[in-house]
This record gives structure tokens, C-alpha cells and sequence, in this order.
């Protein structure tokens, strides 16, 4: 578990990073961390305009040290997610930086793929959905936010990796879970606050 100081410099890592690589095409140099910081973890950067998505890009397996992957994925989730144009100097009074560091994704046994919706839990789990090469991702905050029950946020991880709504019902099809800690600003450029989406349900 990160402490919310580990969470607040997170943050305005990834939004030191964001500016500068928008506004001059540039990383900005960083502080050598240790700890937690340097361990090999998921993370996803989220950007919101005006409480509307403006990117979202993160790496969900733990292959490179957090600080390392939150850099990658701060510029990505700024300039490289293909449903945006990459967002502009303008933009950035508007932008709402959110990290969130993720628990090591786990293959989700069942008996049978029907009761899959009894072993997820919306506000704790995020889900990630594999079938013949295609995958999709939903963070802990996605279903909470849209007021998503079980089995429409696995319709929904199905769909996001460009599957039948209902292929979580497949036996191909491999679901695993995970768990993040989320740390957000509170308004563009605000003081930077954990969330827990569970107490948002």
C-alpha cells in the first residue's frame, strides 16, 4: 500500500510530466525514489476535461518500476490514446490528473463462467477480458461511475476488448481482476486526494 504522500507526488509527477511534454515535447528530469516507488507495478493515468474523459493509458501488467511506467503513462494518456487528439497547451488549466496503481492482475476461477458475477466486486475489482488475442480493461472507478451492476461491467470489459457483450459467458474467454489505489486531484491542478470508488457506490 502507497501512503497518500507517495500518492500526492505520483500525481504531480504525472502532471509535471504532462505540461512539459506538451508544452515543449519534453520529460522533465525527476528525483531518484526508492521503496514502493521504484517496485515493479501496474498503473493508469487518467485525464478528464470538465468531468469528461480526455485519456486514459497505463500499463496493467507490473513490467517496469512504478515511477518509470507512471511517466510512460502520463505521456500517453496525453498524447497517444487513439480516441483523443492529443491535448493541447490550452488545454491544461482544464485537466484533471488521476493515478491509479494497480494490484497484479489474478485469473478469476469459477466453475462454471455464470458465477462470475458473484466473484467480482464493483468499487473493489477492475477487470481485464481475453479471447484470441483480443483484450480489454476497466478500471476499479469505471462501473461505480456509470452505476454498473456485476454482470454489465463484465458486458463491458467484453466490449471494451471488442468482444460480445456476453462472451464472459464463453469458456475461452479468461477474466482476471485486480485492485488499484486511486489518488486524484480534487479540480485542475487541486490538492490531490485518495479516492476509494467502494464508499462512491
Amino acid at each position: 500500500m502507497l501512503s497518500l504522500d507517495e500518492g500526492k507526488f505520483l500525481v504531480k509527477t504525472a502532471r509535471a510530466t504532462i505540461e512539459s511534454y506538451v508544452k515543449e515535447g519534453k520529460v522533465p528530469p525527476r528525483k531518484n525514489v526508492r521503496g514502493e516507488l521504484r517496485e515493479k507495478l501496474g498503473v493508469f493515468v487518467t485525464l478528464t476535461k470538465n468531468g469528461e474523459l480526455r485519456g486514459c493509458i497505463g500499463h496493467p501488467v507490473p513490467t517496469m518500476p512504478l515511477i518509470d511506467a507512471l511517466v510512460d503513462s502520463a505521456i500517453s494518456s496525453a498524447t497517444r490514446d487513439p480516441r483523443f487528439p492529443p491535448v493541447k497547451p490550452s488545454e491544461l488549466p482544464e485537466i484533471e490528473v488521476e493515478v491509479s496503481v494497480l494490484t497484479k492482475p489474478e485469473v478469476v476461477k469459477v466453475k462454471h463462467p455464470k458465477d462470475y458475477p458473484k466473484s467480482i466486486t464493483v468499487g473493489k475489482h477492475g477487470l481485464i477480458m481475453e479471447c484470441d488475442g483480443f483484450a480489454g480493461l476497466l478500471l476499479p472507478q469505471v462501473p461505480v461511475e456509470w452505476g454498473w451492476n456485476e454482470e454489465e461491467f463484465l458486458s463491458h470489459t467484453c466490449m471494451k476488448a471488442g468482444l460480445p457483450p456476453d462472451a464472459w459467458l464463453n469458456r475461452r474467454v479468461c477474466v482476471s481482476s485486480f485492485c488499484a489505489q486511486i489518488f486524484k486531484e480534487k479540480g485542475p491542478r487541486g490538492e490531490v486526494e485518495e479516492f476509494e470508488p467502494a464508499k462512491e457506490k
